[in-house]
């Protein structure tokens, strides 16, 4: 099974972005191989508005089942949600951290976006 992190880097040492739509990329993690692969979230980074959206093509086309990130807008997380993706937020620290945590059951399934307001995705 595949899981996203937003990231502010390439490896496993990076810090989680606390941003989902803006986030500098995305760790994509095999839970099963224990491989990752970066993709950066230059449509969401460039874009003026929509940032979420554009955010939540890359991470469903990378066949993930849940994202874990800082913080999530409305958007965003109602087409996460649409698409079966569970959304765990508030999480701080390094990608690697984040994926422990995940793993041991820790982190606690988002019900919903946690900003409010325009452009904050």
């Amino acid at each position: 099974m595949k899981i996203a992190i937003t990231s502010d880097g390439r490896d496993l040492s990076s810090s989680v972005d606390d941003r989902f739509g803006r986030a500098k990329g995305f760790i994509i993690y095999d839970l099963d191989s224990e491989e990752f692969d970066f993709i950066e979230n230059s449509q969401g980074l460039d874009s003026i508005q929509g940032a979420g959206i554009q955010a939540v093509k890359t991470v469903i086309n990378s066949g993930i089942k849940s994202l874990i990130t800082g913080n999530v807008g409305t958007k965003a997380y109602s087409a996460l949600a649409a698409a079966d993706i569970d959304v765990f937020t508030g999480v701080k620290g390094t990608v690697k951290d984040a994926i422990g945590k995940y793993q041991s059951g820790i982190l606690k399934k988002t019900s919903g976006d946690n900003l409010e307001g325009h452009g904050q995705s």
